[in-house]
């Protein structure tokens, strides 16, 4: 059985969102806001941060990459699974990210929402992890950043088990 070290604590979760919210709100007041989540990981901060938005207009969507699989390092091998069904053409999209860590799978959804012609595309994850950093990627809102370790609970998950924990943790197998 792995061992758990908390990390983030639920009301620390909590507080974070209601200040990203509160940035995120304010940099886009009086206008639409796609946001699109980037599953599996992602649902349950994406669902949160929505709530405490003050925005009038905000539509949701999804798309699914995968890198990872049942391992606790990124494979570099990076699937789009599910793509967004939104037109998003001339919008302001928000990629909503559970954890940034390499860059890599951020780099590649960033450029293929570009494709489709978006007036904007900024960047908002739960955490900003920079330990294995492998290319250059802006996060223009991070809730928490951490330096290391192995994380599970709050939409992160290790061989799809976890997400469910309300706090998050680094993982020690």
């Amino acid at each position: 059985m792995p061992e758990f070290i908390p990390v983030v604590e639920k009301e620390d979760i909590h507080r974070q969102i209601t200040r990203v919210a509160a940035a995120i709100s304010a940099d886009y007041e009086g206008r639409e806001l796609i946001l699109i989540g980037v599953l599996k990981g992602a649902f349950i901060f994406l669902a949160d941060l929505a709530r405490c938005l003050t925005l009038e207009k905000i539509k949701i969507d999804f798309l699914q990459a995968s890198s990872y699989g049942a391992d606790t390092v990124s494979s570099e091998n990076i699937a789009l699974k599910k793509d967004v069904d939104l037109d998003i053409r001339g919008k302001d999209v928000l990629l909503v990210e559970d954890i940034v860590d390499t860059g890599l799978t951020l780099t590649r959804l960033i450029a293929h929402l570009k494709g489709f012609g978006p007036r904007s595309v900024r960047v908002c994850a739960m955490i900003d992890k920079r330990e294995r950093r492998k290319v250059a990627v802006a996060v223009d809102y991070a809730c928490s950043t951490v330096a290391d370790g192995f994380l599970v609970g709050y939409g992160l998950d290790y061989a799809e088990n976890f997400r469910n924990l309300p706090e998050i943790y680094h993982m020690k197998l």
